[in-house]
C-alpha cells in the first residue's frame, strides 16, 4: 500500500521512519524500489500479526515508511527484517540510507545533499545562504513529518550552525 494523504488518519500513533539517500533515484531504481517496497509491506508482521504499513518515496530521495501502531505495534523484529530490506536497496544502489553524517535542504528549488562538516563550513563562510530549507530526518511521527519535515533553515536542527 502506499500513503496517499488524503487517506491518512492523522495521529501520533503513526509511526513514521525515513531512509534519506545521499542523491535522487533515477527512474528504474525509484521503479525498483518502490516494487521491492510493495512486496515488502504486504508481507511484513510484528509477531505474525500483520502490521499494516505504507510507504511513499518523497522529493524522490526519501524513503518514508508509515506504520499504523494503533493496529499493530511494530516489534524490534519486524524494524530489524525492515532495516535489513533497506540495507539490502541501499547496498544494490549505493544510496547512502544510512549515512547519518550529511545534511538535505532546498536553495533555489533544488535539492541539495552533502557531507555535514561542508555543509557546516559553508554555514560559517556564507557559501550556502540562510534563505535555505532543512530537511530533518528525525522526524517519528506522521503529524511531525507533515509540519516538520521540512523548516527553514533558523528553525531547523541546522539553526544552531548560523550567528
Amino acid at each position: 500500500m502506499k500513503i496517499e494523504e488524503s487517506h491518512i488518519v492523522e495521529t501520533n500513533d503513526y509511526r513514521v521512519i525515513i531512509y534519506p539517500a545521499s542523491r535522487p533515484f533515477s527512474p528504474r531504481e525509484s521503479k525498483d524500489i518502490t516494487e521491492k517496497l510493495f512486496d515488502f509491506l504486504a508481507t511484513w508482521a510484528a509477531h505474525g500479526k500483520p502490521l499494516s504499513a505504507s510507504f511513499k518515496i518523497e522529493k524522490n530521495q526519501f524513503i518514508v515508511i508509515c506504520v499504523d501502531e494503533e493496529k499493530e505495534q511494530a516489534s524490534g523484529c519486524s524494524i530489524d527484517e525492515l532495516g535489513r530490506l533497506m540495507k539490502a536497496i541501499d547496498a544494490e544502489y549505493q544510496l547512502g540510507l544510512f549515512d547519518r553524517m550529511k545534511a538535505s535542504f532546498v536553495e533555489d528549488g533544488q535539492i541539495k545533499t552533502m557531507k555535514l562538516q561542508d555543509f557546516r563550513k559553508g554555514l560559517k563562510e556564507g557559501t550556502i545562504p540562510q534563505n535555505i530549507e532543512v530537511f530533518d530526518f528525525s522526524k517519528n511521527t506522521y503529524v511531525s513529518f507533515l509540519s516538520d519535515f521540512l523548516l527553514p533553515l533558523r528553525r531547523s536542527w541546522a539553526g544552531a550552525y548560523v550567528d
